[in-house]
């Protein structure tokens, strides 16, 4: 989830509190119905939520830059790190805020150190993860909702909880074949791996 969307998820939570019992329900109903979608629970959905908006403050009050330059997704406590920074003590400092936010129980900093990249960059991993969104949609055999997707100087970052072994694999040739990636990383588990227990 890149800070925006946290922030984003961050002020759409706030309103609907602030909008009376209606957007309260609605938006629970909502979560419940996309909980039973996910292989998450809802609460898990939502412990994940509050981890992510948590780190982002924290990116934030630490440096504006490291707030731009880092792109987090959180999935049972499990929390990616992605994005560009120039120096390695940034790589650094995010995975230290990161492990200091309640409920993270495993980090995985895939912050790339370069000055490499521009808006041509940005441009194409954009184009690269919205290609692989609508390729996981378009396939039957995928439960989309249950992967998260950055892609940063053409590496395809995955994070999530898969059906099997199978659907992983589709995924994963899915992402090899979008023009301009370079190599696919993939964090997901499987929905029947025993460290999703604890």
């Amino acid at each position: 989830m890149s800070n925006f969307a946290a922030a984003a998820a961050l002020a759409a939570g706030l309103a609907a509190a602030l909008g009376g019992c209606t957007g309260a329900v609605l938006g629970g109903g909502a979560a419940a119905g996309i909980g039973v979608a996910q292989e998450r629970s809802v609460g898990d959905a939502i412990d994940d939520t509050t981890i992510a908006t948590k780190l982002s403050a924290a990116l934030l009050d630490d440096s504006f830059s490291l707030f731009r330059d880092v792109d987090l997704e959180v999935v049972e406590g499990r929390v990616l790190l992605t994005g560009k920074v120039p120096e390695m003590k940034d790589r650094l400092r995010a995975e230290e805020l990161a492990w200091k936010v309640k409920g993270v129980n495993e980090v995985a900093n895939a912050i790339q150190v370069t000055s490499e990249g521009g808006i041509g960059s940005y441009a194409r991993d954009v184009r690269i993860s919205n290609e692989l969104r609508l390729a996981i949609l378009g396939d039957s055999r995928i439960l989309g909702i249950n992967y998260s997707i950055e892609t940063v100087g053409g590496v395809v970052y995955l994070i999530g909880i898969a059906q099997s072994e199978e659907e992983l694999d589709r995924v994963i040739q899915h992402a090899r074949s979008i023009k301009g990636v370079k190599k696919v990383e993939s964090y997901v588990r499987l929905k029947d791996d025993p460290r999703r227990a604890g």
